[in-house]
């Protein structure tokens, strides 16, 4: 399929959604943007999978990065698109498509910014981290990421939602002995010894710190429970599977010896972590962005790939067209103002 570059980002959008590309399934999408890009004499192009890589080599300064996810969870009857009013509709118009559009205009636009610009489209951020594009990019050719200043453009409804919560799962586990259950004075039933698990879930009360400015609500939460042998048996194990949203002043160290603090005396074991990102809005080049765009930042909720450039000692931001809680649903969408208003102002600010 051919991409035209040249339509308004709201109709590039629209586009983009017509494309199919669950995680794992970006190919053809891939192929798309590798072909429109291609076509522009000011950047180089680099592939890798299906992520591509573009990025203009002017000896600028400064290098901006501007990252976006192709891949979409799975289609809910929502692919095509269709326009309400002002509002386009379809799985990915929100998260991220619509920023997508966004990169893939100022390509074509910004022959010659005043900052260097490097354009990333990865694949398979929707699902297990070791699939993540970005991660493999960061790992097979980290020189394609280097620069001062990563820009996510991720749904933050246009206001610059700064850092990112780390997120940590759990497996809490209370422990009993096995026995008949018309005997069961002869054992210890491990569901019930699991109460006092949930009793600390209930009464944690979740930090709210202020980190570089922005305030971040913590959040530690029973996902999962499992136990049980068969309908005669008492149990001797019960697993709760605890989710742990932790603020950047925290690593991944600190928040696994704080949700082990909590369940004291029973057994935890971390079965995934993926570390924060702090603000970093106070380093010069975003300030440049937040003056830029305007608007007062916020503490991103949830955990995004700013943290894979804070691994790689950039700051990073995120920023871009779409209402969050509006992701993942049927009724996912984008209002095209929105997406017309992140391009004019990127552009503004990158052209400067």
């Amino acid at each position: 399929m051919d991409l035209d570059l040249s339509c308004d980002a709201g109709a590039l959008t629209a586009a983009l959604v017509d494309v199919p590309s669950v995680s794992g399934d970006e190919k053809v999408l891939a192929d798309a943007i590798e072909g429109a890009l291609a076509g522009l004499p000011h950047l180089a192009l680099w592939r890798d999978g299906n992520a591509v890589v573009a990025w203009t080599d002017l000896g600028r300064p400064q290098r901006v990065i501007l990252a976006g996810h192709l891949d979409t969870v799975p289609i809910a009857g929502n692919v095509p698109s269709h326009t309400e009013g002002d509002l386009l509709y379809g799985c990915g118009s929100c998260d991220m498509k619509s920023g997508v559009a966004v990169q893939l205009r100022l390509a074509r636009q910004l022959a010659g910014p005043s900052r260097d610009v490097t354009y990333v489209f990865y694949d398979c951020e929707e699902v297990e981290a070791e699939r993540n594009g970005l991660l493999r990019l960061s790992r097979s050719a980290p020189e394609l990421l280097q620069g001062d200043l990563a820009v996510l453009l991720e749904p933050t409804g246009g206001i610059v939602e700064g850092g990112c919560q780390g997120t940590l799962r759990a497996e809490v586990t209370a422990h009993g002995v096995r026995a008949h259950s018309a005997r069961s004075w002869r054992g210890r039933n491990a569901i019930h010894g699991a109460g006092a698990i949930l009793d600390a879930l209930r009464s944690y009360r979740p930090r709210e710190p202020e980190v570089d400015g922005l305030v971040y609500h913590e959040g530690l939460n029973a996902v999962g429970i499992t136990g049980g042998v068969a309908s005669n048996v008492i149990p001797d194990e019960c697993v709760v599977t605890v989710n742990y949203r932790f603020a950047p002043d925290r690593t991944a160290e600190q928040a696994a010896e704080h949700v082990r603090a909590v369940f004291g005396g029973f057994g935890v074991e971390v079965t995934d972590v993926a570390p924060p990102a702090r603000p970093g809005l106070a380093d010069p080049a975003a300030a440049d962005l937040l003056a830029a765009v305007g608007g007062t930042p916020r503490a991103k909720m949830g955990w995004t790939d700013v943290a894979r450039f804070a691994v790689l000692g950039l700051p990073a931001v995120n920023y871009g067209p779409g209402d969050p809680e509006v992701a993942h649903s049927v009724r996912e969408h984008v209002p095209l103002a929105q997406i017309a208003e992140c391009e004019a102002k990127l552009l503004a600010w990158l052209a400067a």
